[in-house]
């Protein structure tokens, strides 16, 4: 926020040029003001607050309940307060401050984006301001600084998941390795192979047909017996003139 020196002097300013603000409400302001000067900022709240109700169209007292409510850290009601104090007021410089200010509460929650665009609003209407063009160059660069950290850790995520995918193949495949070895296996794939070798076929041959075709085979071993018996009861010749 403005140094509460700075800020005061202005203030002051204002009160004398704003003729149609109330008695009660210039009191209620003055009152936030010394509160404010002492770091009570709950108590300045409340009067700055007061000073509205007599008189709501007035910039002055939204302006410094905004300033209130970013020392106490209410930064949502902050902006709203402001963003409010903007409607009231045409000036330059009034618009100027509560964008810098607005802008504050974004660099305080390290919104940079939306702090880089609060002081470009703020620029827009007091292009000299050199305390916005400072915060505006900071916010940009710890965005940038912010985007390369979620970029390498997009990236060391991804790693992660790829080696993740990776070490479950591996133990998918070192699993199926390990039941193709088991007993269980072993036996299932020995059967299977049996399934595969050629079968004995049923003949097809009826009973009479079978019958008639072991008698042949019966006589026909038969017969090469006798023969086998005549060749061994010849006697050899002897060619030998004693």
């Amino acid at each position: 926020m403005r140094k509460e020196s700075t800020f005061l002097i202005l203030l002051c300013c204002l009160l004398f040029i704003q003729n149609n603000t109330t008695a009660q409400s210039r009191k209620e302001v003055k009152k936030g003001n010394n509160l404010y000067a002492e770091q009570k900022y709950e108590e300045a709240q409340k009067a700055y607050e007061a000073a509205i109700k007599e008189e709501p169209d007035q910039f002055r007292a939204r302006y410094n309940s905004g300033n209130a409510q970013y020392r106490l850290q209410q930064f949502e009601k902050t902006r709203k307060t402001l963003e409010t104090a903007k409607k009231k007021t045409k000036e330059n410089v009034q618009l100027a401050n509560s964008d810098y200010n607005i802008g504050n509460t974004y660099l305080s929650e390290k919104k940079w984006a939306e702090a880089i665009e609060s002081y470009k609003a703020a620029l827009r209407n007091n292009p000299n301001d050199e305390a916005a063009k400072y915060n505006l160059v900071y916010a940009k660069k710890m965005l940038k600084k912010e985007q390369n950290e979620n970029k390498n850790k997009d990236k060391k995520n991804q790693k992660n998941q790829n080696q993740k995918n990776q070490d479950q193949k591996e133990q998918e495949k070192k699993e199926q390795q390990d039941q193709n070895k088991s007993p269980q296996n072993q036996e299932q794939k020995k059967n299977q192979e049996e399934q595969k070798r050629p079968q004995p076929q049923p003949s097809k041959l009826s009973k009479k047909q079978a019958d008639q075709l072991l008698n042949a085979l019966q006589n026909e071993e038969k017969k090469i017996q006798d023969r086998k018996n005549k060749a061994q009861a010849i006697p050899r010749q002897n060619d030998k003139d004693w």
